[in-house]
């Protein structure tokens, strides 16, 4: 019974989850981490691309990952980002 119980639980709470990694590269983007932080907190505002509540950030060396369960919104970001000259590995 425990464990029908702990997964109708889970169930009920699971979403689907997107990333997208954007790399570092001939354009300047060592701030976007920082940027995509205030985006998400609803300090500022990218292009017409609609807030992301629950959108994440992870910087690496080469590069940094965003990940969300809003799959649209994150294809909006693609697009910003490739707009700009980044090289990205698009929404999956």
């Amino acid at each position: 019974m425990a464990k029908a119980v702990a997964r109708r639980w889970l169930q009920s709470r699971l979403r689907p989850e997107y990333r997208l990694r954007v790399y570092y590269g001939a354009r300047e983007v060592r701030g976007a981490p920082a940027l995509l932080r205030s985006f998400r907190d609803a300090k500022l505002k990218i292009g017409s691309v609609d807030p992301i509540e629950d959108l994440g950030v992870r910087e690496d060396i080469d590069h940094f990952e965003v990940w969300s369960s809003n799959r649209d919104g994150l294809r909006e970001l693609q697009a910003w980002f490739e707009a700009r000259g980044c090289e990205t590995t698009g929404v999956w």
